[in-house]
């Protein structure tokens, strides 16, 4: 599947910065809105921050869909089984 990089956000890390900063995001805002009223499902729009082969961060549209679920057939339940114990 073709990567589609999310327009109008921008990730940073900063090594600086504690260890409690994961980084920060910029967002260009027109960019962004546009972006996001064209990938948007159901009023949501999920975004993935990846790390590239050359060390960079960018974010990428995530276009995962878990597949539908069958219906699994109800659960007979069988009579139950007689043991003999020694006890």
């Amino acid at each position: 599947m073709e990567k589609v990089f999310a327009d109008g956000f921008l990730f940073k890390r900063n090594e600086k910065a504690p260890d409690f900063v994961v980084g920060s995001i910029s967002v260009k805002v027109e960019e962004a809105i546009a972006f996001l009223k064209q990938h948007n499902k159901n009023g949501w729009v999920n975004l993935q921050v990846k790390n590239s082969q050359a060390g960079k961060y960018y974010i990428e549209l995530d276009t995962f869909e878990p597949k539908a679920q069958q219906q699994q057939a109800p659960v007979t339940q069988s009579e139950p089984v007689q043991a003999d114990l020694p006890f």
